[in-house]
C-alpha cells in the first residue's frame, strides 16, 4: 500500500515551510491528493523533491552600489558573487544588481529578491557584505527570507569598530538625506556631503 505525507512532514523533510508546500501543491509543482481540507502527498512524488533538493541548490546574486560613478565596483561585486558561488557548487538561477541607496526601502532591486524568494525560486542569496542588501535592518530582513525558505550567506564579514560602523551609518544617512534634498546627480549633493565627510575628519584628526 502506498504511503502518503502531509505537508508539514514534507516541510520538515525539506527543511521548508509548510505554507510554501501548500503554495507549490496549489501552483501544480507537487502532485498531492485532496482529502476534505487537506493534502496528502504520495512517498514517490517525496522522494522526488528530496532527489531535487540534494541535487541543486539554487542561489541569487545581489550587488548594490549607492551611485552612478561605481559602476565598476558592482561588475566587481558580481564577479566576486559568482566566484563565491562556484567555489560551493551553487547553481546561479539569477543577478539583480541596482544603483541605489541602502537607506531606500522601495528599492526594485529589494523587490524583485523578496518576490522571487516568495514564490519559491531560490534557496541562497549571496551578498559581499550585510550593507549590500541594507544598511539598517540586516536581522529583520534575514528573519523575512528565512521565512522564505531563503539563507542569506555573505562572501565577506566586516569586522570594524564600532567609531567605523557609526561613520559609515552617518554617511549613509546624510548621503541619502542629501539625495533627496539636492537631487543625487547635482552639484549641491556632491559639495554638501564632501563637506560633511571633511568635518568628521576635522574631528578625528582634533
Amino acid at each position: 500500500m502506498p504511503k502518503f505525507y502531509k505537508p508539514s512532514e514534507v516541510a520538515e523533510l525539506l527543511n521548508y515551510n509548510k505554507v510554501t508546500i501548500i503554495r507549490w501543491i496549489h501552483a501544480g509543482k507537487i502532485k498531492a491528493i485532496k482529502i476534505g481540507r487537506d493534502y496528502r502527498i504520495p512517498e514517490e512524488e517525496v522522494q522526488k523533491l528530496l532527489g531535487k533538493k540534494k541535487e541543486t541548490t539554487r542561489a541569487v546574486l545581489y550587488a548594490r552600489v549607492s551611485g552612478r560613478d561605481q559602476k565598476e565596483d558592482l561588475e566587481t561585486q558580481l564577479k566576486t558573487l559568482e566566484q563565491y558561488a562556484v567555489s560551493k557548487g551553487y547553481q546561479i538561477v539569477d543577478e539583480v544588481k541596482e544603483i541605489a541607496s541602502g537607506l531606500k526601502e522601495n528599492r526594485k532591486g529589494l523587490k524583485k529578491l523578496i518576490n522571487l524568494a516568495k514564490n519559491g525560486e531560490y534557496d541562497i542569496l549571496i551578498v559581499t557584505y550585510p550593507d549590500r542588501l541594507t544598511r539598517f535592518g540586516f536581522k529583520y530582513l534575514e528573519e523575512l527570507f528565512t521565512a522564505y525558505n531563503v539563507r542569506i550567506e555573505t562572501v565577506f564579514k566586516k569586522d570594524k569598530t564600532p567609531k567605523e560602523e557609526l561613520v559609515e551609518d552617518l554617511i549613509a544617512i546624510i548621503t541619502s538625506f542629501a539625495g533627496r534634498l539636492y537631487g543625487l546627480r547635482s552639484h549641491k549633493n556632491k559639495k554638501f556631503v564632501q563637506g560633511f565627510k571633511k568635518l568628521l575628519t576635522e574631528v578625528e584628526n582634533e
